[in-house]
């Protein structure tokens, strides 16, 4: 049984709550928002765009120590705790696999999980590099107390010094910003980050302010201890 499955029991009204607004709110022809309670992530529901990354990542080391194998079935998802278990179906073909989230992404706007490539391949979604998916989360393999802090990115450079500009300018709006160096199979990339927020109520409210105050696009992830 996954660890913290126990302490989830008392909450399934809360449980059963989120998956039938999930469900009415599919019912109605839109995706639903992520569904967040006392207890997340088990019951976690959201739909979007998942992708797939594969060979040019293929022993790198993922958000949560382990090295990433492209043949394992994981995925990247931005804030979903390390260790949770999710499944995932695809909404064209109705295929679905498990996978664990054992690391952090997509860093692209408008994309929800990175599978990896055996994740991919069991939806058969390699050809087309993307699906529109539903994920949700069953299981946890891991510790809740672990979460890390929110952050709002707001800007990728292959320029450091445009990625220092756009962090003066979010200065003025929130503390605690910074810029990330990774180091990319295309070469360096500085990630503007702001904020370190307990929730995902805070951290998108930011985020919303920040794009309208800002002129950018942003997204909201989990920076891991």
């Amino acid at each position: 049984m996954p660890r913290g499955s126990h302490a989830c029991r008392s909450r399934w009204p809360g449980l059963l709550l989120a998956i039938l607004l999930a469900g009415t709110l599919a019912a109605c022809g839109g995706a639903p928002k992520p569904t967040y309670f006392p207890g997340y992530p088990v019951g976690f529901v959201e739909r979007g765009v998942a992708s797939w990354y594969g060979p040019g990542f293929h022993g790198n080391k993922t958000a949560n120590g382990e090295r990433y194998d492209m043949h394992q079935l994981t995925a990247a998802h931005r804030t979903l705790p390390l260790g949770s278990i999710a499944v995932v179906r695809s909404m064209s073909t109705g295929r679905q696999v498990t996978v664990r989230i054992n690391d952090r992404g997509p860093f692209a706007r408008g994309r929800v999980l990175d599978l990896s490539l055996a994740g991919a391949h069991a939806l058969g979604m390699t050809g087309a590099g993307t699906d529109q998916i539903e994920l949700r989360v069953v299981g946890y393999q891991g510790r809740t107390a672990d979460m890390g802090v929110l952050r709002v990115q707001v800007g990728s450079f292959s320029d450091r010094q445009n990625a220092l500009n756009l962090l003066e300018r979010a200065k003025h709006l929130y503390s605690g910003g910074r810029v990330q160096v990774i180091d990319l199979p295309e070469g360096k990339r500085y990630r503007v980050q702001i904020g370190q927020f307990s929730t995902e109520g805070q951290a998108e409210s930011a985020a919303s302010h920040l794009e309208s105050s800002l002129g950018v696009q942003s997204f909201v992830f989990r920076d891991d201890p």
